[in-house]
């Protein structure tokens, strides 16, 4: 794939998608420059939990309101 196909399709996307094509491409530098330095990468597990975590959140602020307090039918006692 060309870098000018590559640019024109992530500048069609939402900004959110646009960060995490930037986070990926992070990700891919850094795995791979440590490849080739011989260097082997390893996450530490609280490393790999706060990625985790980031990741799965990330885009939820943006996402509307599914329900609101009309539709609780039962509450927490």
């Amino acid at each position: 794939m060309q870098l000018e196909e590559l640019i024109s399709m992530v500048s069609r996307l939402p900004p959110a998608r646009q960060q995490e094509v930037i986070d990926f491409a992070a990700f891919l530098e850094q795995r791979y420059a440590a490849k080739n330095n011989q260097q082997q990468t390893d996450w530490s597990e609280e490393d790999f939990k706060a990625m985790s975590a980031e990741q799965a959140m990330r885009g939820v602020e943006d996402e509307p309101e599914l329900y609101s307090d009309e539709d609780i039918q039962e509450h927490w006692q």
